[in-house]
């Protein structure tokens, strides 16, 4: 692994960094075959509310699809040092989705985009992962980065962006790391077969996330680990009653080490 320096550093220049190897191949192919399952269900939820058209072969919210992605925060664990070196401290799940790109399809996805709304600046609000489950090539499509225009608040010109993007190529188990201002786009596919991979966004505690995680899993998990608890928003929830404001330090909803 590198040093935290070397991946401060590259963060601050580029903006983006791959780690090799970081999860492993039985979990990449329990995650692949869970994927699927959960692409179905979003499918069918999709297409019931009508918003179909713009969100091909992508899914979200995984935690509440299947333990592998459960599993995968774990794994990840590896590289809070860098996680936490990049927030300054404390940070959760802001999102955890995934897309499966095959040719001929196309999402919002492949559209040069960030996936912040609000430029942030020298201050990292949010941080995207990009964990591959397949190799990621130039031919299948691996993601195009804008390096260094985390720096800037003004979008890239396209033109421009194609012409100086970098590819982040990889195998599977590697992980994509990109502050949240680069502007980038996923890479089309023009091979016969699909390049997959998730996607776990963070944030910092106070920020809110797009889904109510330990409401959907249920709030009552003590079997699980400090850090997925941290991770999944057990540490930083919001009081829904006086009952529940009113508490010892040690068991109020929204703990003091949260930023």
């Amino acid at each position: 692994m590198p040093s935290v320096t070397e991946f401060e550093r590259r963060m601050n220049s580029e903006g983006w960094f791959v780690f090799p190897d970081v999860v492993p191949a039985a979990s990449v192919d329990r995650m692949n075959l869970e994927l699927e399952v959960a692409w179905e269900s979003c499918r069918d939820i999709q297409s019931r509310n009508g918003v179909a058209s713009d969100a091909d072969l992508t899914v979200h919210h995984l935690i509440v699809l299947g333990q592998s992605f459960i599993t995968l925060l774990e794994e990840m664990e590896v590289l809070n040092p860098y996680f936490e070196s990049y927030f300054g401290g404390r940070y959760i799940v802001n999102s955890l989705g995934g897309s499966i790109n095959r040719r001929s399809h196309g999402s919002y996805l492949h559209r040069i985009h960030r996936d912040i709304r609000s430029f942030s600046g020298d201050l990292p609000l949010l941080l995207n992962t990009l964990v591959m489950l397949d190799d990621f090539t130039l031919d299948n499509g691996a993601t195009y980065l804008g390096a260094g225009t985390h720096k800037t608040a003004a979008k890239i010109n396209e033109t421009e962006f194609y012409a100086a993007a970098a590819r982040a190529v990889g195998t599977a188990g590697s992980v994509l790391v990109f502050n949240s201002n680069v502007w980038h786009a996923a890479g089309h596919n023009q091979t016969d077969r699909p390049r997959r991979s998730v996607t776990p966004m963070f944030c910092r505690p106070f920020i809110k996330p797009q889904f109510d995680y330990p409401r959907a899993l249920g709030y009552d998990r003590k079997d699980w680990s400090p850090h997925l608890r941290q991770l999944l928003g057990y540490n930083s929830r919001i009081p829904a009653s006086l009952e529940e404001w009113y508490q010892p330090p040690q068991q109020r909803m929204y703990l003091s080490d949260q930023g």
